[in-house]
């Protein structure tokens, strides 16, 4: 009888042996990777060669740039692309590998940029002549008398007497530089055509003229635009003055009319009191036109609607009686007042002194003025 045979078991110690040596394989050494002080110094490092490359880079750029020539000015446009030399600008002359500018323009490094003093001058010619060319067509547009069409040769001819072109000195291609920027600016703000004879003239824009017309023409062309609504208006600021004229006016006329009532109450009265305690020898009617020349003032007098309401007043006092009568060969109307039997005007008056305004106030005293004045002077109404 064969025997099998048996496998031996394995131990714990050498099957954990076996795998820490595994893990030690699979895992990389610490010192693989750098530590945090070393991966901030790699960083400055490559920051500092990165920014030292550039700069070399453009510092290499730019005087290999700034070594070259310019392409002068009469090459083939393709032939002026090349590496060995650079374009020439615009505005600018090249010639044997130097750039010059044409007038009106200076080099600012590799362009030609605008003169800033030629430009200003010329705008500013532009500028007086587009003035001059505008007030003389609003002149037409407002009075019908100035000039709409100017020739071209006649206001490069007055450029000549400008006071700016003074000052450009004796540089004759500059005088005419500036004098030509100066019609290249007019001809692109006003109007232009061509004459019969083949010359261009200029004409202010309709638009633009209105903005020099003076104010004077401005004020009539709006009345005359709106002028339906303009006179409407008129009519109705005239029709509310003339209302409240007459308005005003009788409220004066009423206010003065009870005035000159009451005064004339007071007269009557006193008059017929007086001519009682004479006997009976006095009169004691007033007639009625002396009265109203006694107590209105000249200026009042030509105002008949004034004593005509006075009258209506009298005529409404049952106190007082109103009768013709001749006075010296001639038919007065006469006044009388009614002594007996009638309450007296001033005791009236006084019992309502309490109930009135202060305008009331100031009429009363008026009226009681005038009543001392007749007492002092009898002989005045007494007829």
């Amino acid at each position: 009888m064969s025997s099998t045979p048996k496998k031996r078991p394995k131990s714990k110690h050498n099957s954990y042996s076996k795998n820490s040596s595994l893990n030690s394989i699979l895992e990389p050494p610490q010192s693989l990777f750098p530590s945090k002080g070393e991966f901030l110094r790699l960083i400055t490092v490559l920051a500092i060669a990165s920014a030292v490359a550039l700069s070399c880079n453009y510092f290499l750029t730019f005087f290999a740039s700034t070594s070259k020539p310019f392409c002068d000015s009469n090459l083939d446009p393709i032939d002026s692309f090349s590496d060995s030399c650079e374009p020439c600008p615009s505005n600018g002359k090249c010639y044997e590998g130097k750039l010059e500018c044409i007038y009106g323009y200076r080099r600012h490094g590799k362009l030609c940029i605008e003169d800033r003093d030629i430009d200003e001058t010329a705008k500013k010619l532009s500028e007086s002549v587009e003035a001059g060319l505008c007030e003389a067509y609003a002149q037409v547009l407002c009075y019908g008398t100035g000039t709409v069409w100017v020739r071209e040769n006649d206001i490069w001819n007055d450029l000549d007497r400008h006071n700016l072109m003074q000052n450009v000195g004796s540089d004759h291609t500059t005088y005419v530089y500036m004098k030509r920027r100066a019609m290249e600016t007019i001809a692109k703000l006003l109007e232009t055509r061509a004459n019969l004879h083949g010359l261009h003239e200029f004409k202010c824009p309709d638009a633009l003229a209105e903005h020099y017309k003076p104010l004077t023409c401005r004020f009539r062309e709006l009345v005359s635009k709106h002028s339906l609504i303009i006179m409407l208006i008129c009519a109705g600021l005239i029709g509310c003055a003339v209302l409240f004229l007459k308005v005003r006016q009788r409220m004066y006329i009423s206010a003065r009319a009870e005035e000159l009532y009451n005064q004339v109450c007071d007269m009557l009265e006193e008059n017929a009191l007086g001519s009682k305690n004479v006997d009976g020898e006095g009169e004691s009617w007033v007639v009625a036109s002396w009265l109203r020349d006694h107590l209105l003032f000249p200026r009042e007098r030509k105002d008949p609607q004034l004593w005509k309401k006075v009258e209506e007043l009298v005529q409404d006092d049952s106190r007082v009686d109103r009768y013709p009568k001749l006075v010296k060969g001639e038919s007065k109307v006469v006044w009388e007042w009614q002594v007996e039997g009638s309450l007296s005007s001033s005791g009236r008056r006084k019992k309502g002194e309490g109930i009135e305004l202060k305008s009331n106030e100031g009429i009363n005293t008026n009226i009681n003025q005038s009543s001392r004045t007749l007492k002092t002077e009898p002989k005045t109404l007494i007829f």
